[in-house]
This record gives structure tokens, sequence and C-alpha cells, in this order.
């Protein structure tokens, strides 16, 4: 099979309070059509620009982090094409100078994806087709959204590696704070080119997909798109150069128009816009630059973290925030921190319907708890029984305290439970003696005994010593 070669356009809403050359707030997820517009964004004669610096900040800031070098100055270009959500006829955009050159992103698998540039834009409006309806609406609460884009080279082999480098470009976005990159709310959306490789190693003609919004969308048309060229070629047709649409409901691609080229969009200098400089600016956005998800990973792992255990937490802001702080507060713990992070704490919050809230969470608390436990102060299973009103803001200490729950390690007091629990129970003393392994049932047996509180290492011992034959 020829092996499918790709590249990606990602385009990312920016985390601006209001829109890229006007004070129109941007809108959310559920805002009413058209909510949030004014002259400058509808495209009214007469109006200008005024450059949102809080947006070019932004855009510096993930270029860098993407290891590109930014261009001394930002110029913003127009872009023409003629479409109904677009009511200027033209985009601004930055074609001349994009804000970065270069750069790359390396996937979990040690691959590297180079980056070709990466500009900053504003969106378009949309429109919206009412079913059965001979009409369409045109929503341009969106035009004038700040986006970042970045353009990779065709250096993606498969639907598995478009998915993995999403997920590493989302999660560099969301740790500069550069954008939230959700997918679901159209804050992160692909196009992907896919051609083939042809048997001599040169490349077929390309084929764009555009507008995908999920990573789940993005590796099928990757896939779909791969066999259909695959196909035609094996018919002896030819591949056509164009731009396509994926249908979801039947996980297809399908023809939207023929391509066009760069001197279709005649490119501009936008008059109305200045260059602004951008090196010191740039000098003070890599000095404030914040530990991205892939070294923070690595420093996880240096702490003795699994690889994907690592990783888990480090890709995620809030889950990284609090356990760096619950680190500070007990740095001999990194395993055990992350282990009732990634796996109590989740599942807790997880069951009842909540997030994980950095600013409101109990790091203290759990930092103690889990110290407890593995001070041996507390059992696990106790100290599990009381993570919910930890979690709730109740001082682990306090709930030990008053409930006698301090896991009892003196072996002269544990001596005494042993000795009653086999003389109670001598059905089972007859079993162990027969079968080893049945111990659990008699440990089960001290430790109700203990209402959970005795060292279970302890009175192991202690079984096992008096069960040895005389």
């Amino acid at each position: 099979m020829p092996e499918p070669v790709v590249g990606l356009e990602v385009h990312l809403a920016l985390r601006t309070a209001t829109k890229l050359f006007c004070a129109c707030p941007v809108p959310t997820l559920g805002d009413e059509p058209n909510a949030s517009v004014c002259p400058v964004c509808l495209g009214l004669p007469g109006t200008l620009p005024v450059l949102n610096d809080r947006a070019l900040d932004l855009a510096v800031t993930f270029a860098l982090a993407l290891g590109a070098t930014v261009a001394p100055e930002a110029r913003f270009d127009r872009k023409h094409y003629f479409y109904p959500d677009s009511p200027k006829n033209y985009q601004v955009s930055q074609h001349a100078m994009p804000v970065g050159r270069g750069g790359s992103v390396t996937l979990p698998s040690g691959k590297v994806v180079r980056i070709a540039h990466c500009h900053l834009e504003e969106d378009a409006g949309r429109l919206v087709h009412p079913p059965y309806a001979d009409h369409s609406l045109v929503d341009l609460g969106r035009a004038g959204t700040p986006l970042v884009e970045l353009v990779t080279a065709p250096d993606i082999a498969s639907p598995e590696e478009a998915r993995a480098f999403l997920e590493e470009v989302q999660a560099i976005a969301r740790a500069t704070g550069a954008s939230d990159a959700s997918p679901e709310e159209g804050k992160l959306r692909a196009d992907v080119n896919v051609s083939l490789r042809r048997e001599d190693g040169s490349l077929g003609t390309k084929v764009e997909v555009k507008n995908l919004n999920s990573f789940r969308n993005v590796a099928a048309a990757v896939a779909y798109e791969a066999k259909r060229q695959e196909r035609l070629l094996e018919a002896g047709r030819p591949v056509v150069q164009e731009t396509r649409g994926f249908n979801e409901g039947g996980q297809r691609t399908y023809t939207l128009r023929v391509k066009e080229g760069a001197e279709d969009y005649r490119y501009l200098a936008d008059p109305d816009l200045p260059a602004v400089g951008l090196a010191e600016r740039t000098r003070a956005l890599a000095a404030a630059m914040p530990e991205l998800p892939a070294a923070r990973s690595r420093r996880y792992a240096a702490l003795g973290l699994r690889s994907e255990e690592a990783r888990l937490i480090a890709y995620d802001p809030a889950a990284a925030r609090v356990y760096d702080a619950a680190l500070a507060l007990a740095p001999t713990h990194a395993r055990a921190l992350a282990a009732w992070l990634s796996v109590d704490v989740a599942g807790l919050l997880a069951a009842e319907g909540r997030s994980l809230d950095p600013e409101a969470f109990p790091v203290a608390g759990l930092a103690r708890l889990v110290t407890l436990v593995e001070g041996g102060d507390v059992s696990g299973p106790t100290a599990k029984g009381l993570l919910p009103e930890v979690l709730a803001g109740a001082d682990p200490d306090a709930l030990v305290a008053e409930r006698g729950l301090a896991q009892v390690s003196d072996a002269g007091a544990l001596e005494r439970v042993v000795d009653e629990v086999l003389a109670a129970n001598p059905d089972l003393v007859a079993r162990v003696r027969v079968n080893p392994k049945a111990v659990n049932a008699l440990l089960g047996e001290v430790m109700r005994a203990t209402r959970g509180t005795a060292r279970p290492d302890l009175v192991r011992r202690l079984l096992e010593e008096r069960l040895q034959p005389a």
C-alpha cells in the first residue's frame, strides 16, 4: 500500500476576552447568533481595525513554545475571497511575514513533526443550514475572533500520528495559556492535506479536507482519504487536487470545490494595520515561558513515576498544578501522590461529576493524608474511606484522632488480638495449616477486630509465626 503523506493546518482560538481588531466580546458556545458584532467585524465601510495586544502576546508565546523563530515584527495581509460569512470580502491574516517560522513537535513515539510556520489571523463567521430549508443563515458572531494557525510539513504518515500530533498541540496550547484548544467548543479545528508517496519517492496530488472538529474525525478523514486515493490509482484514474469536506455520519469525504492556489487569494499588505516590532516582546515572553508538558513529563518520570502516569498528570494543566503543589509539601512521596491523584482522586471526582479545580482543591489535606499512609500511621483502606471528607476540606489528622483510626503498630497489643482470633476460629486455623495461602482469611478477621487499624504486614508476620509447625 502506498504510504500516506499528511500535513495539518491547525486553527486555535486564542484565549482573549475580545476580538482581534475590535472590542466585541469573544462569543461563547450557546450565544445567540450575531449577538457579538459591531461595525468593524461586520465589515462596514469606513471602519478601522485596532490590534488586540493580548492576542499578539499569545501568538508569540505559542510560536516560541513550538520552537519557532519569531519574526522581527508583526505584519498583516488581506486574504481576499468572496463568501457569505465574510462581509468584508477579505480576511486579515499573515502571509509575507508570519509570526513564527520553523519549530517542531515531538510525538510520544519519538517522531518529530516539523512546523512550516504559524500565523495570527481573524476567524470568519459561519453558515447555518436549516434542515429541509431552501436557504442558509449567516451568523457573524465569531467573525473577527483571534486565531493562531500552524501549518506542518508533510511529516505525518498515519491517522494515529495525526491524532497524536493534535494531542501534543492541544497540551502545548493549554500549558502556555494560548488557547483552551477544545474541539467540542470549536476552539481547535483542523484541515488535513493528504497525498500518497509514489514508488519513486515523489509525492502524488494533494487533496485538502476542511474543517474537522475532533481528533477522531481527523484520524478518520486521513484514513478514508488515503484509501480513496489508493483506489483511484489502482483503477487508473487521476487524483484531482481539490478541497473536500468530511461527512461525520458516513465517515467519508466529499467534494466541495476545486482547490485554489495562493495567487487566487490576491494577498495584499493591509494598509490599516501598521507593523508592530516584536523583539522586546519576544524576549519578555520567552523569559516568562511556563514549563511545557513534555518537559514536565520528563521531570515526573525522573521522580520515579511510570511514563504513562507521568504523561497523564503532566499533560493535564489542572492535575499538574495540584501535583506540583502537593509535591512541595510531601517531596518524598512523589509516586504515592501521583497514584492517589490519578486514580483515587480522579475516580472520586468522576463519580461525583466534578472536574479538578486547582483553585479550590485542598492540596495540603491530600498531601497530609498520603503522608499518613506512607508513614504507616493509617492504613490505605482507612485513608481511602476518609478521602471524600478530606476533599471537602476536613483535616486528616483530626479525622484520624476523633475516630481512633490510627494504625496499630504495637506488636504487644496486636499479639493479644491475634491470639484471640486464632482461638475463636479453629476451623480457619486448621485450613491454614493445610493451605498456608488461606492465611488471608485470618488476616481479615484480625483487621475486622481492630476496625482496620492494625498494620497488615505486622499482623501477617505474627500469624505466620504462630502457625508454624511445632
